[in-house]
């Protein structure tokens, strides 16, 4: 009796993985999911509360995106010069709720609330809180979640009647039917197998009549503080250039080019020895690979060092000083690459990091106040425990664009006159935030180029919902949330991770109103939209929100 009960377990597991060619065979959902991002996940709870049947479905093994792999300092009330808590609502506070119920500070999050006071350690966590939260939450509501269902690569990924999505196609074959999609993947891989036009890079400033976009002819934002030789033999050109620098003039300013801002892992690291796992050498390991940091270091350069300012005395390390674990110019290839394309620049990239944080911790080069920083630090035993305590996945900041009838620009932003939004859904409260693009040499120095921070003339804006829907004619039932129709310099204000949560929460009410109404998504009546995420408490009124302080 016990081998015949295995073998009907063995026999039905396998019918799970097995390829679904019919219709009749497909998982069949009301509203499907594509990535389960900050974005996704809120999209789909939202859904779920509306009564509709959905799915969620995750490339990889986690639910939550970046904010479960190390961005634990959210980008909320952590600028001296603005607070902007107040564009948090709906999904997106429920989730920062959660979190600080967690943490034993709903009274002093609530207090802050209530008496308009910036304190950012209330809005931070660890991606492993992070992580328990988001699948809790999603349980709660009975979204269907499915792990490692990567969209099929190549023809039939999705199967469309006219502009109509039908099915979408998972790389092991799984077949997943719905009413209405949601791409809220960083990449738009779900857009563009459906046949959506997207963009990456930077436009030129012509294209919208923008001031900030395309090649930036001064870059002083995260710049070398000192003036380091980019040369591997110094001062001589001929011997070739520095790993981290490219071969390239700067070109014209303001013109477009195919460019991404760098993308790095942000770390979660700690200093406290029952929970480190000390850095040790890779495999691959080329010290030569980090030249440029002594150079830094010895032309009078202050290199970065880890700060503990997660709960339990963890970091979320980025990377926007002028030199760090930011890799330029090496990412160029990931939006539109194919799967293996993309995990060699993963790789590429954790090998680096890997190699640098083992460099800076214990080369003899190394001042011995910057060493001695480094060698205190090391990964979490209780972080991403099933990956040697590394992140699964870089922060992706920007990569594939839709372009649809409405575009957001730098004009919507702008703090005199801005461009009105009819229909906002969301709104953007951060700086035009763009990392740098390129490490070139200018004036026979090493020299990031791209990077900009408007830190004066700027206000926060509504998103419209025409940004978040295709053109009629290339697909009718799908919406994307985390790729929306922006200009290259206007996504940099609205890649924030609660905004992720708010644009997710509107489509997932945008994809409901369509099935109820049974019209295109681009047909949805606005008023009915805008009801429903105020009665989710979403903030929509960017005019009502403080400027700056």
């Amino acid at each position: 009796m016990r081998a015949y009960r295995y073998f009907l377990t063995v026999f039905f597991s396998s019918l799970l993985t097995m390829p679904f060619y019919g219709f009749s065979q497909a998982s069949v959902y009301d509203v499907v999911i594509y990535g389960g991002t900050a974005a996704g996940f809120t999209a789909a709870i939202q859904v779920a509360k509306l009564g509709k049947k959905v799915a969620l479905l995750e490339p990889g093994n986690h639910m939550g995106g970046i904010g479960i792999d190390g961005l634990g300092g959210t980008d909320i009330d952590n600028h001296k010069n603005f607070r902007n808590s107040p564009a948090v609502g709906g999904l997106a506070l429920e989730f920062y709720k959660r979190i600080a119920k967690t943490y034993g500070r709903s009274e002093a999050f609530e207090k802050a609330l209530k008496d308009h006071t910036r304190d950012p350690r209330l809005w931070k966590f660890e991606s492993s809180v992070a992580e328990r939260i988001i699948r809790n939450w999603l349980l709660e509501y009975k979204v269907d979640l499915y792990y490692g269902r990567r969209l099929k690569e190549g023809e039939g990924a999705v199967q469309k009647n006219g502009s109509r999505i039908l099915a979408i196609v998972a790389e092991n074959g799984g077949v997943f039917k719905a009413r209405v999609f949601i791409d809220a993947t960083m990449e738009g891989d779900l857009l563009a197998a459906a046949g959506v036009t997207t963009v990456t890079g930077r436009e030129a400033n012509a294209q919208y009549n923008e001031s900030f976009n395309g090649i930036r002819g001064v870059t002083d934002h995260a710049q070398f503080q000192v003036k380091v030789d980019p040369y591997i033999i110094p001062g001589n050109p001929a011997s070739g250039l520095l790993p981290t620098m490219q071969d390239e003039p700067l070109g014209i300013p303001g013109s477009a080019d195919d460019h991404l801002q760098a993308y790095c892992f942000r770390m979660c690291l700690t200093n406290i020895p029952e929970n480190r796992i000390p850095f040790t050498k890779p495999a691959n390991y080329d010290r030569s690979q980090y030249e440029i940091y002594l150079r830094y270091e010895k032309a009078g350069g202050k290199l970065y060092t880890p700060a503990y300012d997660l709960p339990n005395h963890k970091t979320d390390l980025g990377a926007w000083h002028d030199l760090s674990h930011n890799l330029y110019g090496m990412n160029a290839a990931y939006p539109g690459g194919n799967y293996a394309t993309r995990k060699a620049i993963l790789d590429q990239h954790r090998w680096y990091t890997q190699g640098l944080f083992y460099f800076l911790a214990n080369d003899p080069e190394v001042s011995e106040p910057i060493r001695n920083a480094w060698s205190r630090a090391g990964l979490c035993k209780d972080e991403f425990a099933d990956n040697e305590g590394w992140p699964r996945m870089f922060y992706v900041r920007d990569a594939r664009r839709m372009v649809s009838d409405y575009v957001i620009t730098e004009q919507m932003g702008r703090r005199q006159h801005p461009t009105p939004v009819a229909d906002p859904v969301a709104v953007a409260y951060w700086p035009m935030d763009i990392h740098s693009v390129r490490r070139i040499v200018r004036d026979g120095y090493a020299y990031n180029e791209g990077a900009v921070f408007r830190e004066q003339d700027w206000r926060p804006f509504g998103i419209s919902y025409r940004s978040l829907i295709p053109k009629i004619n290339e697909c009718t039932n799908l919406l994307t949330p985390s790729c929306i129709s922006s200009s290259h310099i206007a996504y940099g204000a609205i890649r924030i991770e609660f905004t992720y949560m708010s644009l997710g929460q509107a489509c997932g009410a945008a994809a409901s109103i369509a099935i109820d109404e049974n019209v295109p998504v681009q047909k949805i009546r606005y008023g009915k939209l805008k009801r429903c995420l105020s009665n989710g408490k979403q903030v929509l009124d960017a005019n009502k929100l403080e400027i700056q302080e």
